[in-house]
């Protein structure tokens, strides 16, 4: 027989009336029941049976009010609808044979356990791969087997376990959702019309009227104003309570613990005085404090919205991608693409947006959406979804729907590329411990100076007065604001002028290395500057097109390179592309083999001069010399880097990893005065594993490539930046996009960077002085709650008006 798994905490069998087990509820009958276990009705008698038939039980021991009610459920909703084919197009982010994935709004959403559970959601259902949340959303992520199971099914699992899909017309005709909730609109509506008129009746106070000589008009006005104050009590403050109440179930202080205890004094006190005519209360503080408390809400939403890199973007960075139009192929930023553009996608490319493959046969690289790292092959006529990397020749793409900046992004921050190696002293875990460490200040100041004025002095006003003051006064808030609103305005500064960073963590990352490695080509070396040569056998016109046709497939700087020198020549197919990265490139064009690489790739034995060479059925035809001209600026940015190590006292050289020959080091001295700093004929596994060793020793390390070849090392490294040039050579390993343009801008980026981490800090600073002097003056009892009020939000505006003033300030002195 089934063990049943048995609650703790609930002891239905000695309750005079049954409780649900499940969902608290009462029963009203007592027929549904399991051993000692009773339901309020069979929907809450289905779920506990599920959980408790896939040992997910846990879930009733991480929350006590984890269940929800399923009383008023006459019966499960259909969802036989998913199952159109119309439908999922809309609704699922991904698909294949066998992978689907799709993101369900769950309102019912409110505690860790139903985290846990709905992460737990392949207990349920074995064609479920995996689920991840979002809480802060309300959203689940779900990816699963379309063999095993359907979309239907799931919906209907959700739904039996009180955990319903919210689905709506906005989902499948992808309706812009607003920026800002009705329900917070709303709230700020109800505190500010109660706000107004709580000041108007409390005018005669205003103005020093006495009111025993108005006593029934004082009495008449105080209990109108806390008529006004309840709907301010139990609507627009709720959510700041629902988030206290939370924090004290799981035991952790937020900072919304001491704001509600502040908010509860000042509407209790008041409740008081009116009740007992001792005074006109503070109702007025309370709905303002309250009021402002939702503005600097709706306000840090309308501003991170804009801050955020998952914006709608005004700027873009500098993803573009292949248009075709006719023969001709343009570049063309990936904002500017339609559904029905038609666009070139080259071997190792990101896939800007979903489209039909028109033609052949493609080889996609799933492994960043999905994980899995087997290639999908696709035929002429079927799906090829965005976010997906090609790994064979050239293909061509109907796009089905607009190329999406914010869908790039959320494959940038991916969980499988999110840094695990966070510092020990960073502004995030400071902004923790910080926001911890004030809230029990706040709390033990607070109750310091109500037992001192209550116990010690007996004087009960003043001792409310100062508790009151206390709580209000000092904000833990600024803390939680700073890091947003300076690290976003950085971001916001960088974009402009073309650095593209990932998120406020990368900022900092930036500004914490201690040794620095660059790639050679396309990274330190200019792609449209560099002149080229062939050395060898003269190449005929059959040559050329099977050269050209070759290169025309890869998006490598010197591929790209060697094929614009062939000019007014037609591309033909190409059959077996390969691309191996770190060697070169090969395929069968015209029924002949022809190769493109470095001298081993193609078969050339003791030889060391550097060059691309070139093999057409085996035979060595000879190679590209290429004259590499460096990027302007980089002696100016090593300089930096440079001073930045001897002020820092860091003895660390700055590298350079190439897989190219060393014929150029004599080239690269000016740059690299130290020899043993370069380093040459480098594989992609061997700079990652070069970067690792590095790490292993204690350090930092800040790395720049072309984001092709480099994406292991790209992702190994601390800070990982993208240098890109007029190409779609995007990876979500990289932490950061720098347009080329912007190469010799890099030091002002690292200082701004630097100082707003530092701004951060400052920003502590200022909070910290700010408490201390508001404690000292409401400990000792004069400050009173209507002034604390004021200067709370007070001190929040100013905190953000500090870090982005301060962050606009610097940056106007760097120059940008």
């Amino acid at each position: 027989m089934q063990q049943i798994y048995t609650r703790p905490i609930n002891n239905n069998v000695a309750a005079k009336q049954p409780i649900c087990f499940h969902c608290h509820d009462t029963c009203n009958n007592d027929h549904l029941y399991l051993e000692d276990k009773y339901f309020c009705c069979n929907g809450c008698k289905m779920v506990f049976e599920i959980l408790n038939a896939n040992n997910l039980c846990t879930y009733y021991t991480l929350d006590p009010d984890a269940g929800k009610s399923l009383k008023d459920k006459k019966s499960i909703q259909i969802f036989t609808y998913l199952d159109d084919p119309e439908v999922q197009e809309k609704l699922l982010t991904f698909r294949s044979d066998s992978v689907a994935q799709i993101e369900f709004y769950i309102p019912q959403m409110h505690c860790v356990s139903c985290i846990w559970l709905l992460e737990h959601l392949s207990k349920l259902d074995q064609g479920v791969t995996h689920a991840r949340v979002n809480f802060y959303k309300k959203k689940v992520h779900i990816q699963y087997d379309p063999r095993l199971t359907t979309l239907s099914k799931i919906a209907a699992i959700l739904a039996d376990i009180g955990y319903k899909p919210e689905i709506n017309l906005a989902d499948i005709e992808d309706v812009k959702p607003s920026s800002v909730s009705k329900k917070l609109s709303l709230q700020i509506a109800v505190a500010g019309f109660a706000v107004g008129n709580i000041m108007l009746f409390s005018f005669p106070e205003y103005v020093g009227m006495d009111a025993d000589h108005f006593r029934l008009y004082a009495n008449v006005f105080g209990y109108l104003s806390l008529i006004l104050a309840l709907p301010v009590l139990l609507f627009s403050a709720r959510d700041y309570f629902i988030a206290a109440y939370q924090g004290i179930l799981h035991r952790r202080l937020n900072i919304e613990i001491p704001l509600c205890l502040a908010l509860l004094s000042l509407f209790l006190r008041s409740v008081w005085e009116i009740t007992t005519h001792t005074g006109a209360g503070y109702l007025d503080s309370f709905a303002g404090l309250t009021f402002l408390l939702l503005i600097g809400k709706w306000f840090q939403q309308k501003t991170w919205n804009q801050l955020s890199f998952e914006r709608n973007y005004k700027s873009y960075f500098p993803v573009s991608a292949l248009r075709k139009e006719g023969q001709t192929e343009t570049a063309v930023s990936i904002n500017r693409l339609v559904p029905g553009d038609i666009i070139v996608v080259k071997s190792q490319e990101i896939i800007p947006a979903d489209g039909l493959l028109l033609k052949g046969s493609a080889l996609i690289d799933y492994s960043f959406i999905t994980g899995e790292s087997v290639p999908v092959l696709v035929n002429s006529g079927e799906r090829i979804f965005a976010g997906g990397k090609q790994m064979g020749a050239s293909i061509e793409l109907s796009l089905t729907h607009p190329a999406s900046q914010s869908h790039l992004t959320q494959l940038w921050n991916n969980e499988a590329f999110k840094r695990t190696d966070t510092p020990n002293g960073s502004v995030r875990s400071l902004a923790d411990q910080a926001g911890w460490f004030f809230s029990w200040v706040i709390l033990l100041v607070g109750g310091s100076a109500l037992g001192y004025w209550w116990l010690v002095r007996g004087d009960v006003p003043t001792a409310i007065n100062a508790f009151t003051a206390v709580m209000i006064v000092a904000c833990p808030c600024t803390i939680a604001l700073s890091i947003p609103f300076t690290m976003g305005n950085i971001l916001r500064i960088l974009g402009r002028h073309r650095f593209y960073l990932k998120n406020n963590e990368a900022v900092e990352a930036l500004s914490a290395f201690d040794a620095v490695a660059f790639d050679k080509t396309g990274t330190i070396s200019s792609l449209s500057q560099e002149h080229i040569d062939f050395i060898g056998l003269e190449l005929d016109q059959t040559a050329k097109t099977l050269i050209k046709s070759l290169t025309y497939h890869s998006t490598h700087p010197l591929s790209r390179k060697i094929c614009a020198n062939i000019p007014d020549i037609k591309v033909a197919a190409v059959d077996q592309f390969e691309e191996i990265p770190g060697y070169g490139i090969s395929g069968v064009v015209l029924n002949h083999r022809v190769k493109v690489g470095s001298a081993s790739f193609v078969g050339v034995k003791n030889h060391q001069k550097s060059g691309v060479f070139v093999a057409i059925d085996d035979l060595i035809l000879g190679y590209f010399d290429i004259k590499n001209q460096y990027r302007y600026g980089l002696q100016s940015v090593l300089e930096f880097f440079r001073k930045t190590q001897k002020v820092q006292k860091v003895t660390t050289p700055i590298y350079l990893l190439s897989g190219d020959q060393d014929q150029e080091m004599v080239a690269l001295l000016p740059f690299f005065p130290d020899k043993n700093t370069m380093h040459f004929q480098l594989n992609p596994q061997e700079k990652l594993d070069f970067i690792k060793n590095l790490q292993e020793k204690g350090q930092n390390i800040l790395f720049l490539g072309d984001g092709l070849n480099d994406a292991g090392a790209l992702r190994q490294s601390n800070m990982g930046i993208v240098v890109s040039e007029n190409t779609n050579n995007f990876t979500p390993a990289s932490d950061a996009i720098l347009d080329a343009r912007s190469f010799e801008q890099l030091p002002q980026f690292i200082q701004l960077a630097k100082s707003g981490v530092t701004i951060v800090q400052y920003s502590y600073g200022v909070a910290v002085l700010y408490n201390i002097i508001g404690l000292s003056y409401a400990v000792g009892g004069h400050l009173s709650p209507l002034v604390a009020a004021i200067l709370m939000p007070i001190s929040s505006v100013s905190i953000v008006l500090f870090g982005v003033g301060m962050g606009n300030l610097k940056a106007k002195r760097l120059k940008l």
